[in-house]
């Protein structure tokens, strides 16, 4: 009901809170539009220039298949020889350009997000399946180069770098938000874990690729 100044004998309007906003509020910084808005735009861009570069690489590689990568440093360091194996075209054309495509939604809906853009809960289910699928696919990108292909491609290894937040924090938002169902106590931890587990997930990579190589960092790799 409205209330009545005392002063003015006038009608006042209460002030009405809206869920919606609340409900964001509550949630932890990282998972909140403006901060997660960054999060996927920095992400985005820094993914999407990976796989340009990548895609930049591939056309001269069809030109001309003796042309030396930006990246070809070593037998073991090496985006040229990476995509001359069936790995880097899983689906019958050139894996970047799907990273070209799907950094490029990143970065929409970061800007979007940004600009203050509320999206329902359909629209997020799609992008939680996109990131899932995507961190899925470097996975096992990751595991063919270095226990199948033996071979590190570091603008790869970038485009993974960027997957990983990306992944986690959208991940998180859903939870937090709902749209993933999850007791309160486990979102909560969860949003207040998530560099954490973004951390954890850089170590493991660092570690495996380190393993992985062991004998070349060792110097006993026979070459």
């Amino acid at each position: 009901m409205p209330s009545i100044s005392p002063l003015s004998g006038t009608h006042t309007p209460e002030r009405t809170v809206d869920p919606d906003s609340s409900a964001a509020a509550a949630r932890p910084r990282m998972t909140r539009d403006r901060p997660l808005g960054w999060l996927m735009v920095i992400t985005g861009v820094v993914g999407w220039l990976a796989s340009g570069t990548l895609v930049l690489e591939k056309l001269e590689v069809l030109k001309d298949p003796n042309h030396t990568t930006v990246c070809d440093v070593n037998p073991w360091i090496s985006c040229g020889q990476v995509m001359q194996t069936w790995q880097s075209s899983l689906f019958g054309f050139p894996n970047m350009f799907i990273g070209i495509v799907a950094f490029a939604i990143a970065i929409t809906v970061g800007m979007s997000l940004l600009a203050g853009a509320q999206f329902a809960r359909w629209y997020w289910v799609g992008l939680q399946a996109g990131v899932t699928l995507g961190f899925a696919f470097v996975v096992w990108l990751w595991s063919q180069a270095l226990y199948v292909i033996h071979i590190l491609c570091p603008f790869c290894m970038v485009v993974w770098a960027a997957m990983i937040p990306l992944f986690v924090w959208v991940t998180i938002r859903n939870i937090s938000a709902g749209v993933i169902p999850a007791p309160a106590n486990a979102a909560r931890i969860l949003g207040d874990s998530g560099w954490i587990i973004t951390a954890l997930l850089y170590v493991a990579v660092i570690a495996t690729i380190f393993f992985a190589f062991i004998q070349v960092f060792a110097g006993t790799s026979g070459f």
